[in-house]
């Protein structure tokens, strides 16, 4: 499909005779770009899809369906509560669990494969509860939706606040789930195996505890961050004293040559005692993270192994970490394939920042520059809500394209388009989980918020497949156009340096592959898991109902927000 079909790009045009260098770079951005616009029309089904592999959703809407609602909404007084089933889970809690995300994509995502996986290669039946404007980000039609009828005005997700700092006010609203995910777990006719839930979920700690039912929590970040971050928090004078200046750190049980500086101490650790964040996560979250039963980590033992044992010794003893990732690649069972065509590195560069935190136009500017300045081709993906909040529109350049506002693109697979031979990103966990161990393609970590610091160190620094942009997350700092242009360099170019990162990426990608394939390490986490759920609970006399096949995941939806009684 041409670029120029999407209303939403900008497309910068060549008005120079071409030269071979450039029509091949040239040539490889139309390609992605081509890709991009094609996979994200289709996603968005303004073209018919003719790729199985691309991602579909259910939404049909039956009688049957409506009848199940009608018959659930008793359940939670006001709170209506619907499951895909022609009734909600029965039979022995010994092959149930439920799962509750936080109520934004960038944490919903992983869990949701996690649920794939706990189906498919454990037979398991797994409920994920969750709010009804959520239920887009279910990336599998493995899933089944009922529809019901729309939530009351409000915002339901993280993606969708206006600003960052009303994050403390949405988690703080999240805890009037409580009583309804009560109800829900009461009307069971047995205890599930387990809650797994979402680290900023605390309150779900509180409900599994009354129930007699066993909470694993699930973190969206890596091994080496999680621990880091737990370490610094019981410790908040130490993360202060490194960002203003202090000397360097080193973790105790961390590996020999890992230091903390400064610059690697997550944004929400360095800020002041009275941070609304900061706060909520010492008043409502800690108290209660630490007694979880079991810590599920996306991420896998030979990149992140070496950091476990220090992160289970800041939790009850006999608290364990189970590493089961990267849970895509776990969910897609791609681990034993090994078949997929190799191809060289490519010239372009795919560029994606901000997508969660604001951008300066200054920023962007520079950034831009820098690009340009690089002499590499790039495509650069500009959330509409970023240049619409810098009121940016980017200029034009033969040596790349910029396209704002196209949302809704599976990423990974346009960081495996062969042209793409680097990414630069504010290094989220998924964002590296996507890049190296899905692609194999080296990053330029660029931290923004939260634990993106730690992440950047661990990129560049710890694992070798990247560089790393000299700026502290939350600072405000703008980087110059001279700084980016070098480091895009650095990255893309054919020297010593590059050609390192991108054998450490490939490196990661192939051991990735070889942890979630069969006896793989994080196969391997999966499955002792799951046996040490049913260990434990085989002292327990509970009921057991045939109730039919057990491969799909059941979607549980509890209105947002719940009726306050009056």
């Amino acid at each position: 499909m041409p670029a120029s079909s999407a209303d939403s790009s900008t497309t910068c045009q060549h008005h120079h005779p071409p030269d071979p260098v450039e029509a091949t770079a040239s040539r490889g951005i139309r390609s992605v770009i081509q890709y991009y616009l094609l996979v994200y029309y289709a996603v968005n089904r303004k073209v018919p899809v003719s790729d199985d592999s691309l991602p579909h959703y259910d939404d049909t809407s039956s009688q049957e369906q409506h009848t199940h609602i009608a018959r659930n909404r008793n359940m939670l007084s006001e709170t209506t509560m619907a499951t895909a089933d022609a009734a909600p889970p029965a039979g022995s809690g010994r092959d149930h669990v439920v799962v509750f995300p936080l109520m934004a994509k960038g944490h919903m995502l992983p869990l949701f494969h996690f649920a794939t996986a706990l189906a498919a290669h454990h037979g398991l039946r797994v409920t994920v509860v969750t709010t009804h404007g959520n239920l887009a980000f279910a990336p599998s039609p493995r899933f089944r939706f009922l529809r019901t009828r729309s939530s009351p005005p409000g915002v339901e997700s993280k993606d969708a606040l206006p600003s960052l700092s009303l994050f403390p006010a949405f988690l703080r609203a999240t805890a009037m789930l409580a009583e309804p995910f009560a109800g829900y777990l009461a009307s069971l006719p047995s205890p599930p195996l387990a809650v797994v839930s979402d680290f900023f979920l605390a309150f779900t700690q509180r409900v599994a505890t009354d129930a007699g039912v066993r909470r694993i929590t699930f973190h969206g970040m890596s091994t080496f961050a999680l621990a880091l971050s737990f370490y610094l928090a019981r410790r908040t004078p130490t993360a202060k004293g490194v960002v203003d200046g202090g000397a360097p750190f080193r973790v105790p049980g961390f590996p020999e040559g890992v230091t903390i500086t400064g610059d690697d101490v997550p944004d929400s650790l360095s800020q002041a005692e009275d941070d609304p964040l900061l706060r909520f996560m010492f008043d409502e979250i800690l108290n209660w993270e630490y007694r979880s039963w079991g810590i599920l980590v996306n991420s896998f033992d030979a990149l992140d192994g070496e950091y476990a044992a220090v992160l289970e010794s800041l939790y009850l003893p006999g608290t364990r970490a189970w590493l089961v990732g990267p849970l895509f690649l776990l969910a897609a069972g791609v681990g034993e394939s090994s078949q997929e065509e190799e191809t060289a590195p490519g010239s372009v560069v795919y560029v994606s920042v901000g997508t969660q935190y604001h951008v300066t136009a200054a920023q962007l500017d520079e950034l831009w520059h820098g690009l340009v300045d690089s002499g590499h081709a790039f495509l650069w993906n500009v959330p509409s809500s970023t240049a619409d909040d810098a009121r940016w529109s980017p200029p034009a350049s033969p040596h790349g394209k910029v396209v704002v506002g196209v949302g809704g693109v599976p990423q990974r697979r346009v960081l495996d388009h062969p042209a793409v031979g680097g990414y630069v990103s504010h290094c989220g966990w998924d964002a590296i989980l996507e890049s190296l161990t899905g692609s194999g393609k080296p990053m330029l970590a660029w931290p923004g918020i939260a634990e993106q610091d730690a992440n950047a160190k661990q990129v560049a620094e710890i694992i070798g497949a990247g560089a790393r942009v000299r700026a502290k997350a939350g600072s405000g700092e703008v980087v110059g156009r001279a700084h980016v242009a070098e480091k895009v360099r650095e990255l893309m170019d054919a020297g010593e340096a590059g050609r390192r990162m991108r054998d450490r990426a490939e490196q990661v990608k192939q051991a990735a592959r070889a942890a979630v394939g069969e006896g793989g390490t994080s196969r391997l986490a999966l499955r002792r898991l799951v046996d040490e759920l049913r260990r434990s609970a085989s002292n327990v006399t509970l009921m057991t109902i045939d109730d039919g096949p057990r491969a799909t995941p059941v979607l549980v939806m509890i209105r947002w927000p719940p009726h306050k009684h009056t």
